[in-house]
């Protein structure tokens, strides 16, 4: 049985994402949780909010013991680009991408 989380529209680029999401793939829900709050990155406490609803999901929806859920996928697609521009020198504009992420987190037991 597995249970997910979908984290979409998040404002920080994915590949600032993929740095977290590939420190706990595969991992124990618990040991997950400690290494996300001891990342100091932006995209850790996004992660472990996701991690934590997918979490709630499993014992919610399916009846599923957490402490026996591992994270059996995760990963992040890049979302809309936000464009924006900024003046610079001799009258010309460069653009600016903001980029979205949508994170999606899978748990399963073991």
């Amino acid at each position: 049985m597995q249970a997910k989380a979908h984290a979409k529209f998040v404002r920080i680029a994915p590949r600032k994402v993929k740095l977290v999401i590939d420190l706990i793939r595969g991992k124990a829900v618990g040991e997950a949780v400690s290494i996300l709050r001891h990342t100091p990155k932006a995209a850790s406490p996004v992660v472990e909010k996701l991690l934590n609803s997918a979490i709630a999901n499993a014992e919610h929806n399916y009846s599923l013991d957490p402490n026996s859920l591992v994270i059996s996928e995760v990963f992040v697609n890049p979302g809309p680009i936000m464009k924006r521009f900024r003046p610079r020198a001799m009258g010309r504009a460069s653009r600016i991408n903001k980029r979205t992420s949508h994170i999606t987190l899978v748990v399963s037991e073991k």
